[in-house]
């Protein structure tokens, strides 16, 4: 006896349809929640610097640091480092 309860098959162009959708969807979902994330941050630099306005000094000068050291170790040749002694 067959089960009434089973969903009937989709065609080929449906499943397509469907399987496109997710994918859509999960690019959406992926770009709120960059954008989620960079507002956060903001929102978190923000109060930091009118908090602590040498916080920001600090932290532009961490983000050249890094960047350095970043160059040095992955051999980035767009930026060439400074020796600082």
């Amino acid at each position: 006896m067959a089960n009434s309860s089973s969903l009937p098959e989709l065609p080929q162009d449906s499943v397509d349809d469907v399987l496109e959708l997710n994918t859509d969807l999960e690019r959406m979902i992926e770009a709120v929640e960059i954008t989620s994330v960079q507002l956060t941050w903001m929102s978190y630099d923000m109060v930091a610097v009118r908090t602590s306005p040498e916080l920001g000094t600090s932290m532009l000068k961490l983000k050249e640091d890094y960047h350095k050291c970043r160059a040095i170790i992955c051999g980035d040749r767009d930026q060439e480092p400074e020796m600082d002694i």
